[in-house]
């Protein structure tokens, strides 16, 4: 009964970050409360605790350091870096990185172990707390971050213990990403919303019970991050087609509706109607 108030509590809580601003959000807070639901019997708040910690501690060694606070971004990623990766002792998963625990925030701090972008979140919250700017990069298939200094940004591999990357770096990784013909490009650097990296999150949870064949459970998944992200069109598709597999039919027209609320154009919209007719026809 208390795991069942405890997600309930935190699906409430997912609906009002869905109404905030995304400058707004608090990220470490918000993917605590998915990872309660993920995760109902971990201990949440040792790792709400440890969060209040990490942010203590990221001012402490701000006021420390006079050069990363004022501005040489090269400090700030060696502070941060000394933090999260010597002190506290986070790092890649990457014996078991396909693991469900990589992406569950209260699990990763209890392991000190997790995929990309679960450390990056982590870079993110202890930045913020600091002061410094920062964001995720929308970089294909490894997260990373930017962080800002007063001559510019830096870009910053926290999976592999906030390592700097340079364009041959980045040229490199990108590379092994989508294959020998990419090549380097303005797009991959840009910012992405608070939203988009707690998406990016969530979604190797939702990816991982989709593997495992667990279709209700990936379900659950996306109506979760659509709380969260109510505007997402693409999480209201993907709704619509996993409850029509599991001839949920008046639950896949409702979906289809919102969908097609945030979408009423273009080819994706025409194929969402086409499924909307052939579904009511299913109910007749």
């Amino acid at each position: 009964m208390e795991d069942l108030s405890s997600a309930a509590e935190a699906r409430t809580a997912l609906e009002a970050a869905g109404a905030l601003p995304d400058a707004e959000l608090d990220l470490a807070g918000v993917a605590l409360q998915f990872a309660r639901i993920d995760a109902p019997a971990a201990d949440w708040r040792a790792a709400e605790r440890h969060l209040s910690e990490l942010a203590r501690a990221a001012v402490a060694a701000a006021a420390a350091d006079p050069a990363a606070d004022g501005g040489e971004v090269a400090r700030r990623v060696a502070l941060l870096a000394a933090l999260l990766h010597e002190r506290f002792g986070y790092a890649g998963d990457g014996e078991t990185y396909d693991s469900p625990a990589n992406a569950n925030l209260i699990e990763v701090i209890r392991r000190r172990r997790g995929l990309p972008v679960a450390l990056g979140l982590l870079w993110l919250h202890a930045a913020g707390a600091a002061g410094w700017p920062a964001h995720g990069l929308d970089f294909p298939g490894h997260f990373l971050i930017g962080l800002e200094g007063a001559r510019g940004m830096a870009v910053v591999d926290p999976f592999h213990g906030g390592r700097l990357l340079e364009a041959p770096e980045l040229r490199a990784l990108l590379k092994r990403m989508e294959g020998e013909a990419a090549e380097l490009r303005p797009a991959v650097l840009e910012p992405v919303s608070r939203r988009a990296v707690l998406l990016r999150l969530q979604n190797n949870i939702k990816l991982r019970r989709l593997q495992a064949g667990d279709l209700p459970a990936a379900l659950t998944c996306t109506e979760d991050m659509l709380r969260m992200a109510p505007e997402a069109a693409i999480l209201w598709r993907e709704a619509a087609v996993m409850n029509q597999r599991l001839d949920r039919i008046g639950a896949a027209l409702a979906c289809i509706d919102r969908f097609l609320a945030l979408v009423p154009r273009g080819e994706a919209a025409q194929r969402a109607r086409a499924l909307a007719v052939e579904l009511r026809q299913r109910l007749n």
